[in-house]
């Protein structure tokens, strides 16, 4: 069975980050459309991951922390650009190349350290 934060990291490499980063490199050059799907993305993040919030406070969760990332900084930055679109101010777009790359570093990191995991325990 493969584990579910293996597949949500190949998810958030194949398809967010190139999502996101397109837009952070073509700025005011994003057509209109991909603005509209960036704000109710946005707003799909947010409800989603403030949904799992409350759950992971009920179950004292420890990884929480990566919900309310989404709900406080990743969210309203996606609404935030959606909605101002090709009038998003130049500060906007490197808030989102930054959050980009670390969602891409982060991401892989997990990746690799999940299969360093999965061979060790294999070499037992």
């Amino acid at each position: 069975m493969v584990d579910s934060h293996f597949i949500i990291a190949v998810f958030h490499i194949l398809f967010v980050v190139p999502f996101l980063g397109y837009i952070f490199i073509q700025r005011a050059a994003t057509p209109e459309w991909v603005y509209t799907l960036l704000f109710f993305l946005g707003l799909f993040v947010l409800v989603y991951h403030a949904f799992k919030s409350v759950m992971k406070y009920i179950s004292k969760s420890s990884s929480i922390w990566v919900n309310l990332i989404h709900v406080f900084i990743i969210a309203p930055l996606m609404i935030y650009i959606g909605y101002y679109s090709k009038k998003t101010p130049r500060a906007a777009y490197e808030m989102l190349g930054l959050i980009t790359f670390a969602a891409l570093g982060y991401h892989m990191f997990n990746i690799i350290r999940m299969l360093q995991t999965h061979d060790d325990s294999h070499d037992k």
